[in-house]
């Protein structure tokens, strides 16, 4: 289990806001909270990876085409929670690369929404049962 990942962000103060809404519909909560960093981590006391965001120093545009970091997928626990996400995700202009869908490409049940944060980081939330 990874114990925690951190992500390089161009602008803290926008991030914070974007993943204060975003973190709680995905099943975390507030960790850290600094002037150069903020963390969250699993809910509830939940075990599972924290997520840590700091001020990017290089002001090289992320690219998920290139090497590094991809995509993070937050599990959420039903399908109406992915819909939940995806509705946040548009109220807060944010850009939509899959709306929320079965993806049979994937082990079943798979269903997912998936979208870019303010900075181009892809990001999805998926969940594993047939359950609303």
């Amino acid at each position: 289990m990874l114990g925690h990942l951190g992500i390089n962000v161009a602008d803290l103060a926008a991030a914070k806001i974007y993943y204060d809404a975003l973190m709680p519909l995905v099943g975390f909560e507030p960790f850290l909270d600094d002037h150069d960093q903020f963390a969250f981590r699993p809910a509830g006391g939940k075990r599972g990876t924290y997520l840590f965001f700091y001020p990017a120093g290089d002001p090289t545009p992320y690219s998920r085409e290139g090497a590094g970091l991809q995509h993070l997928a937050f599990m959420v626990t039903s399908r109406s929670a992915v819909h939940d996400v995806h509705r946040l995700v548009q109220q807060l202009g944010g850009e939509v690369v899959h709306e929320p869908q079965i993806f049979p490409q994937y082990p079943p049940p798979y269903f997912a929404t998936f979208w870019l944060d303010p900075f181009g980081v892809m990001l999805e939330a998926v969940c594993h049962y047939d359950r609303d």
